[in-house]
């Protein structure tokens, strides 16, 4: 069993993209990306410190929006077009998810699609599952490169994604199809889960719920990529693959923490630096 280190991965990563801000700042150009962040939701907090952390190491500049709970959405739209407006931003990142009164298809729609370096607007999604180049959401992005680090093709393999979400299951599978593998994406109306995953040459999960996928549910030498995180009452964090028996019976898999998560945070940085050259392109 080989384990897909993802926090060494995006180290290396970071270390690339220094020497792009670098050669950016040659050009007049310094990267930068604003975040807003609605609210006091301790994860959301906790996300938006590691990206900022991460733009910190890079040199990109990140410019945090904190914005109270009760923000009318006509108030919030006002903002965001004053940012899709500041021609020094390369990307608008809001952190997710948005209080019930906000609706966040019509946040996310009104980020100028140049600047959706989150990948999460319609225009870039409908590239993506078109084939045609934009932006891809991170944590999709983060997967394929590390599968592409170990040398994994995904090519005629026969892949099984558990969750299908806008921001992760869609758009990864429309990364593997694109790519040439078979999918199955399974979500909380799958009958039968294990007859996917148990025919599966790469299981990707990110559904929030621990030990999901057991030992009886993977065929022997599959590739295992866990997507999930889940705090214990002990404060551990976990994924959603029961790790230490799935790992005896696996070729690749990701931990968790150190697995998925910090090459999400380097796919944006990633996003964000390739907004800013296409800034100083038309500069």
């Amino acid at each position: 069993m080989i384990l897909m280190d993802g926090k060494k991965l995006a180290s290396q990563i970071e270390l690339d993209i220094m020497k792009e801000v670098q050669e950016l700042s040659l050009r007049g150009i310094t990267p930068s990306l604003a975040v807003i962040l609605i609210g006091d939701d301790p994860a959301s907090q906790t996300y938006v410190n590691m990206k900022s952390k991460a733009c910190k190491r890079v040199g990109i500049s990140s410019i945090l929006h904190e914005i109270p709970s009760n923000i009318s959405q006509d108030d919030l739209l006002t903002i965001i077009n004053s940012l899709n407006n500041n021609e020094t931003l390369d990307g608008i990142l809001v952190q997710l998810p948005l209080p019930k009164h906000i609706n966040t298809h019509e946040i996310l729609e009104s980020i100028n699609p140049n600047k959706d370096v989150d990948g999460f607007h319609t225009h870039n999604s409908g590239r993506l599952h078109s084939g045609i180049e934009g932006f891809v959401p991170a944590t999709p992005l983060g997967i394929m490169s590390l599968l592409s680090h170990y040398n994994i093709d995904v090519k005629g393999k026969d892949v099984c994604i558990v969750g299908a979400s806008d921001i992760v299951g869609k758009p990864l599978s429309a990364l593997m199809l694109n790519a040439g593998a078979t999918i199955s994406v399974c979500h909380i109306l799958t009958k039968n889960l294990s007859f996917y995953t148990k025919n599966a040459d790469i299981i990707c999960v990110g559904v929030g719920k621990v030990n999901l996928i057991q030992k009886d549910m993977v065929k022997d030498g599959a590739i295992i990529v866990d997507i999930g995180i889940n705090r214990l009452e002990n404060g551990k964090i976990v994924g959603d693959v029961d790790f230490e028996n799935v790992s005896q019976i696996c070729s690749y898999i990701t931990p968790v923490p150190g697995g998925v998560g910090p090459m999400t945070i380097s796919s944006l940085l990633k996003n964000t630096i390739r907004s800013a050259k296409n800034r100083a392109n038309k500069k």
